[in-house]
């Protein structure tokens, strides 16, 4: 998990910042932080990890897929299975200037609700995002 979020990280630069963290950081922190402590799941294709997703409460935390797999509908699939694991809403953070990313979370009925100047670890600019549960359908009987 932790080489995908790496690669998939880096793939992207310059439209977002490079992780400040190093490769040995980013893995000790899914070992020890992500995989005990947060809900996680992976998609896999002949048998390898293309796709990812960390739930925390009802924040999306982590959802990164394979530079290689992008668009063939592995994330589509993980932010379904995250709605149905929280049908009362999510939540999630992603950098302002990564308009794939945004395009893919609002195609997936995400709003934006709110915006920083930067206030992360790489002092970059993200948008808030967030999707509530399907309105129930009233029905006078």
């Amino acid at each position: 998990m932790a080489a995908l979020w790496l690669r998939s990280r880096l793939r992207v630069v310059p439209a977002i910042p490079p992780p400040v963290h190093s490769n040995e950081e980013v893995t000790a922190w899914f070992c020890e932080v992500v995989v005990p402590t947060r809900d996680v799941w992976v998609a896999e294709a002949d048998g390898a990890v293309v796709g990812m997703m960390v739930l925390d409460d009802d924040w999306v935390d982590q959802l990164y897929v394979d530079p290689d797999w992008t668009g063939r509908g592995a994330g589509s699939r993980l932010i379904t299975l995250a709605k149905q694991q929280r049908p009362e809403g999510l939540r999630l953070w992603t950098f302002q200037a990564n308009e794939g990313a945004r395009r893919f979370y609002e195609r997936n009925g995400f709003v934006p609700t709110g915006m920083t100047d930067g206030d992360n670890e790489e002092r970059a600019p993200d948008v808030r995002y967030e999707w509530r549960g399907p309105t129930p359908d009233w029905t006078h009987t």
